[in-house]
């Protein structure tokens, strides 16, 4: 059964993809190169209003080689999952990766078929620009996802600080690396969080609710008014 706060999502890596060179006397490369994640590069504005505007943050701890080499990464183009480039099941394949200080680096060579030549040919000339890759992780979870924010003139800035990932599903190269479904995953993404701190409301005030039915009655009175702030400090952190 799924995990009703885990979120799949398309994040934008800004790193320039480019071609390896050939050494002098060899063919020339058809091998193309870039990082598909960067650490501790603010995204994008991920949603934004009047108020308040909320970017999103992988930090290095969120990924690992055994938790890449677990996936079944396939690396596409424009999002187009039919449009297969290269390919790593459980480590092995096409589509080879390396973490380091920077991020998640990538490298394959492009397959001799026309959507192939299309990739190799546009990375050349900087006309395929950026990587996005699909991930999912548990949003409401602090143990994946820490939610922090400050206020600067007047905006409450938010950054999601992603910990930890549940699954990684493509590497994709695209003319227009952004987040094509960005307003929809922030309306999804609140209304989890919105659902998450009416269900902390009701338990704190259940908890609180039964513990006053279990004292005795000659200390109700004291319990009660000791709940009621109890309460009230709770709600100023909601």
């Amino acid at each position: 059964m799924a995990n009703k706060n885990e979120i799949k999502r398309t994040a934008h890596t800004p790193s320039r993809l480019y071609v390896r060179e050939s050494a002098p006397g060899e063919a020339p490369s058809r091998k193309i190169c870039g990082y598909a994640i960067m650490f501790n590069v603010p995204s994008v504005i991920l949603d934004a209003d009047e108020r308040s505007e909320e970017r999103e943050i992988i930090t290095p701890g969120a990924v690992s080689k055994d938790f890449l080499d677990s996936c079944d990464i396939i690396m596409t183009m424009y999002h187009n999952r039919q449009i297969v480039l290269a390919r790593s099941r459980q480590g092995n394949g096409s589509l080879s990766y390396r973490i380091d200080s920077k991020g998640v680096y990538f490298e394959f060579e492009a397959p001799k078929t026309p959507h192939g030549d299309e990739a190799l040919e546009l990375v050349r000339r900087g006309d395929i620009s950026g990587c996005s890759f699909i991930f999912s992780t548990y949003y409401l979870n602090s143990d994946y996802v820490e939610r922090r924010e400050k206020k600067e003139n007047g905006i409450t800035k938010v950054t999601y600080y992603v910990k930890r990932f549940t699954g990684i599903y493509d590497f994709t190269i695209t003319t227009n690396p952004a987040y094509p479904d960005t307003s929809v995953e922030a309306r999804e993404r609140k209304q989890r969080e919105a659902q998450e701190r009416a269900e902390r409301k009701a338990k704190t005030i259940r908890e609180i609710r039964d513990r006053l039915n279990g004292k005795p009655t000659r200390t109700r009175k004291k319990t009660k008014q000791d709940a009621i702030k109890e309460i009230r400090d709770k709600i100023k952190g909601w």
